[in-house]
């Protein structure tokens, strides 16, 4: 006989499998975190979802057409340092919340399909994501709860509450090049190659202890998401005079600024952020664009409907602190700023922007990672004229760009990177695909960009 929970409430499991099933009034994906006594997972292998659907005693099962998935657990291959096993509902649309649509319900069953469970998550209002259950291990046995707990921040706040961490293995180095002919930038250091598209291999030895990443960094309060930054502080648009100095020898792979033109980038080569004079740069924008490829039909061409979003994603070394997309256009220390999502990718310019205050990034964060995912699983090969370029943020002129060649047949793009050397920031045109439709699904792919050059 099936017992209706309340918020808070639990019950026992008698059975040794279960399957957890949702009853859903809006699109939504259901996905499952296995966490250890301290909340957080052991490695990316315990978080369970449609591109990794299997996990240590957990599978997720799709539905039928137009039915959210399920969860099949095997409550005795669960293994021991397991403690719970959270049931994660996700709505398709991050730029909605579930306070929009009738609650969802959560049901547990038996392997016959004997409805054993069931939790009407009531409540919820800004919230795009929400733990609906959990089952637990108490004295020896299996129980299951209604958590109804809720995510307003979306896939960057649930990923860092539960640990999930990045492959921190270090590149392979890169082949030596040849020395290149003269006024010719060399060609740029081979990136590692994608090993498979999917989740990145289960390595746990890679992983910071859990609790390791930092917490949100203290900062001004968020300012209306679109607002602009202001220019830099300083008499007028210009930067002080830098002192004479000779400059030093760029290292192979490394291009400089001109001001007088854009620097187009090749794949794999650096740009230090300082003007041709020397002085650096402190605002900076990142723009992002791309084209739908248009296919020819009996009646005539015709777009996909492309749905494309730019990210960065903010790391303190390898442990992710913070994400601005296009379910928080902000970081939360003010530093970064993401201008809004743009759902075709037709018209011309920049497609997405985002501002970048480098004198306000907090001393920890060492890595910005430009990131573009398809929130409809398309794959690069249906994009053409996909590019980002750095923009001066005072003068709004173009410093360099990165087109990326050729199609590819991936959901999502490491488009570039923005790190810090020393006292220094620079950008390194990436152009890496992996599969990934929104930034939760990318951040534990993104361990092998964080390496330094």
């Amino acid at each position: 006989m099936s017992a209706t929970l309340a918020k808070g409430q639990n019950g026992p499991l008698a059975v040794s499998d279960v399957v957890i099933s949702l009853q859903l009034t809006a699109p939504a994906d259901l996905s499952a975190l296995l966490v250890t006594e301290q909340g957080k997972v052991r490695t990316d292998a315990d978080f369970v979802f449609y591109n990794q659907p299997s996990g240590p005693g957990v599978d997720l099962r799709p539905g039928p057409a137009g039915q959210a998935a399920s969860l099949a657990v095997s409550l005795p291959a669960v293994p021991a340092d397991i403690d719970q096993i959270r049931a994660v509902i996700t709505l398709d649309d991050a730029n909605s919340n579930f306070g929009r649509f009738a609650p969802p319900t959560a049901i547990v069953s038996d392997a016959a399909g004997n409805q054993l469970f069931e939790y009407r998550i009531d409540g919820l209002a800004a919230e795009s994501i929400v733990i609906a259950l959990e089952l637990y291990r108490r004295q020896g046995s299996w129980k299951v709860r209604a958590v109804g707990q809720g995510y307003a921040g979306g896939f960057a706040a649930l990923v860092t509450d539960h640990g999930v961490q990045v492959d921190d293995s270090p590149a392979p180095a890169a082949a030596p090049q040849q020395a290149p002919p003269p006024q010719q930038a060399p060609p740029p250091p081979a990136y590692p190659a994608q090993a498979a598209p999917s989740y990145p291999p289960q390595q746990a030895p890679a992983y910071a202890p859990p609790g390791g990443g930092y917490p949100p960094p203290p900062g001004p309060a968020q300012q209306p998401p679109g607002a602009g930054y202001p220019p830099p502080p300083g008499p007028g648009p210009g930067y002080p005079p830098p002192a004479q100095a000779a400059p030093p020898q760029q290292p192979a792979g490394e291009v400089s600024l001109s001001k007088d033109r854009p620097v187009s980038l090749q794949k794999g080569q650096r740009v230090t952020l300082r003007k041709e004079g020397g002085a650096a740069l402190t605002f900076v924008k990142m723009g992002l664009g791309w084209d739908p490829v248009r296919t020819r039909g009996m009646f005539g061409n015709r777009t996909v409907d492309i749905d494309l979003d730019a990210s960065v994603c903010l790391f303190a070394d390898n442990n992710l602190v913070d994400v601005a997309y296009y379910g928080q256009l902000s970081s939360k220390d003010g530093s970064v700023r993401h201008q809004g999502d743009n759902l075709t990718g037709e018209g011309e310019g920049d497609d997405e922007m985002i501002l970048v205050d480098l004198t306000r990034i907090p001393a920890h964060i060492s890595t910005l990672l430009f990131i573009v995912t398809s929130y409809k699983g398309h794959t690069f090969e249906q994009v053409q004229n996909a590019f980002c370029r750095l923009i001066d943020g005072a003068n709004n002129g173009e410093l360099a760009r990165y087109t990326l060649a050729g199609g590819m047949p991936f959901t999502a793009m490491a488009m570039a990177k923005v790190y810090r050397v020393g006292a220094d920031w620079k950008m390194q045109a990436l152009g890496e695909g992996f599969q990934a439709k929104h930034p939760g699904e990318a951040v534990p792919q993104l361990g092998r960009f964080l390496g330094k050059d």
